[in-house]
Parts: structure tokens; C-alpha cells; sequence
């Protein structure tokens, strides 16, 4: 299963309704999109198959952070990372603020 949710550490909350899209890598074919609930996280695409490989999310913060109207210099993140193991929860934590993001493989 792959998993997220997004820190603003900004505001140190939870940054909710962000728009989150899954791809594979490799050839760039969107594979599902969610939004994250209102403690920013997104606990299921919907997938119940993954395959080994190469895998994107990309976050959609430009609108997030222009509904409290502050700019931001990252209008969208992508995240590229590989499932080694079908089996395992991949979760990709991303911390956001206008001007910086950092990730981290979660638990």
C-alpha cells in the first residue's frame, strides 16, 4: 500500500484538501489521484496491486497555499520512488512551507 500526508511546518498543521496524483515513473501513466482529508493525509489510493518499479507522486501545493493567499516558489512537488517489495506500506511523508519541502520515508 502507498500512503502520504503533508506537513505545512509553516503553520505546524496539517495541510488539507491538496490535491495528490500517483504515477508510475517510468512511462508517466497516472495510476490514481486522491485529496488529502482534513488532517492532511491521503491513506489509500485505491490500489490493491502494486508492482515492483518506479513510482511518482506529485502534490499540487500552488492552490493549497494561494487559498491563504501566500505565494509560494514550488507551485507542485514530485516525488519519485521504488517498491522493492510488494508487500511493505511505502509511506511518503512531505513536510511543505512556502519557500521549502523535505520528504522522508515514513512508517
Amino acid at each position: 500500500m502507498i500512503s502520504t500526508h503533508i506537513l505545512d511546518t509553516n503553520l505546524g498543521k496539517p495541510a488539507a484538501h491538496v490535491e495528490v496524483k500517483l504515477f508510475h515513473a517510468e512511462t508517466h501513466e497516472l495510476i490514481a489521484t486522491a485529496t488529502t482529508n482534513p488532517d492532511g493525509r491521503v491513506s489509500d489510493f485505491g490500489i490493491r496491486e502494486f508492482a515492483e518499479g518506479a513510482y511518482q507522486l506529485e502534490f499540487e501545493i500552488a492552490p493549497y497555499f494561494s487559498l491563504q493567499q501566500v505565494k509560494t516558489f514550488f507551485p507542485r512537488v514530485c516525488i519519485q520512488f521504488f517498491i522493492e517489495d510488494i508487500n511493505q506500506h511505502y509511506h511518503i511523508p512531505l513536510l511543505i512551507s512556502p519557500f521549502a519541502y523535505s520528504t522522508y520515508r515514513g512508517s
